[in-house]
């Protein structure tokens, strides 16, 4: 009897933090966003006499599909039967099989039918398809040819697909329970860091599967220092990894305080964020202690602005009466010089993106280029806005502002030409990560 279980994953805005969540010794503030990644998982048991087949499809994108056959007595050896690449499934996948190592015969196929929510992708020519649960949006393009808008897609997928392939082997796992969540992260920073083809921060996995978080990443050498994927020693190295190894890493869940909200506009630009960080290495190369000057006076403004927010919390719980008026002030525009907590944000902000724009003017990487600077500055005139930046890498991706709840931007900008490139995206700001779901609610989408 086939069993089917569903799960999904949220995209992700790095506040403040960028670069420097390179360096475990620096603390992150990741947004998890209500967009989110969907893996609907069915198991169809076997006999020993046929191999294991995996297949993954997407017909939300022109009916993409992987199909995988495994080779038990070449170390889980995977070979996609049309010759067709994809980097973040293999990996994933070879490394779900190699630690749980599961027997020839135990299951006959493992199909994966994935979604994707609206605000990672551009929506040009695509269709709405919907249930009484969801809708999505179905493009007649292969996934790889529609424009991303950088909330973490390639983490997410990897993350949703890693949970997916641990539900068949651990039928017992469950989300809500640390020890899960923590195997999840695991194995999928490892799964993400070899698609990618080297180790990257890992912030965008870790909110995947823990949602909106303080980050500190791990330890490189963690996944450095693996054997390569099909060695006679990889899948006992990847379990003592996976299950003994120190991690270090720090995920603390936050959220944005009471009556402030996430809003991200895309611009349709797109960045490559493997060549902006290419290029602040080598300028941080170049002048280490010119660069680590700059860089500490971004991380204080980091720390500026998630005391800020700490701060916030506080009044909200402690003096809900000046809160509200703090906030009503915003919404209306108003002078905030009597809340210095928003002048502290606002300033922290301010000082992080300055740098940030000396880094784009001395290495050539755009982090802040000028048309995203123009596109802020008018932001911040909105009412309801605190404060914005370009989250992440930057580059040409989607901007992100901390707002007031009720502010409406589409309202305030629809006639305005200086935000007639910018789509504000239908998300928000999600508490949690990974979550399971019933599949009945991806049937019947019209």
């Amino acid at each position: 009897m086939d069993k089917v279980r569903a799960f999904s994953a949220p995209g992700k805005a790095l506040l403040v933090g960028g670069y420097l969540v390179l360096d475990p010794n620096y603390k992150s503030y990741v947004v998890a966003l209500s967009s989110r990644m969907h893996a609907v998982v069915k198991q169809t048991e076997g006999s020993a006499e046929a191999p294991l087949r995996v297949k993954l499809t997407s017909s939300q994108f022109n009916n993409d599909q992987w199909e995988y056959t495994v080779d038990f007595e070449s170390n889980y050896e995977l070979v996609e039967t049309k010759g067709r690449r994809h980097p973040f499934i293999e990996k994933t996948l070879a490394n779900v099989l190699n630690y749980f190592q599961p027997p020839r015969g135990q299951l006959a196929e493992i199909s994966i039918e994935v979604f994707s929510d609206a605000g990672y992708h551009s929506q040009l020519d695509s269709i709405e398809h919907r249930n009484e649960f969801r809708s999505f949006r179905f493009h007649k393009k292969s996934i790889t040819d529609v424009p991303k808008t950088g909330l973490g897609s390639s983490a997410g997928l990897v993350t949703v697909l890693t949970a997916a392939l641990i539900s068949v082997f651990l039928p017992e796992m469950d989300v809500r329970l640390n020890k899960h969540l923590e195997l999840i992260h695991n194995l999928s920073q490892v799964a993400h860091c070899q698609a990618q083809g080297k180790v990257g921060s890992g912030f965008d996995v870790a909110s995947a599967v823990f949602g909106s978080i303080i980050y500190q990443r791990f330890p490189p050498a963690l996944i450095n220092d693996l054997p390569s994927i099909g060695a006679p020693e990889y899948a006992d190295c990847l379990r003592n990894v996976i299950d003994k190894a120190d991690w270090h890493s720090r995920h603390d869940r936050v959220s944005l305080p009471k009556g402030l909200r996430i809003a991200m506009g895309d611009v349709r630009g797109g960045s490559q964020t493997p060549r902006l960080v290419t290029q602040v290495h080598q300028w941080l190369q170049a002048d280490p202690e010119h660069g680590s000057k700059i860089y500490e006076e971004i991380n204080k403004g980091n720390i500026a602005f998630m005391s800020g927010l700490e701060e916030l919390n506080r009044i909200a719980e402690q003096d809900l009466s000046t809160y509200n008026e703090l906030l009503q002030t915003l919404e209306n525009g108003g002078s905030l010089e009597r809340f210095p907590v928003l002048a502290q944000i606002q300033s922290a902000i301010q000082q992080i993106r300055k740098n940030f724009r000396t880094i784009t003017s001395e290495s050539g990487a755009d982090i802040e280029p000028q048309e995203q600077t123009a596109l802020l500055e008018n932001s911040l005139q909105l009412k309801g806005v605190l404060t914005g930046m370009v989250p992440g890498a930057g580059g040409r991706d989607a901007i992100a502002l901390i707002v007031a709840e009720d502010s409406n931007l589409v309202e305030q900008t629809k006639e305005a030409v200086e935000f007639g490139a910018v789509t504000w995206l239908d998300l928000g700001q999600e508490k949690f990560g990974i979550l399971e779901v019933s599949p009945e609610q991806y049937n019947n989408l019209q």
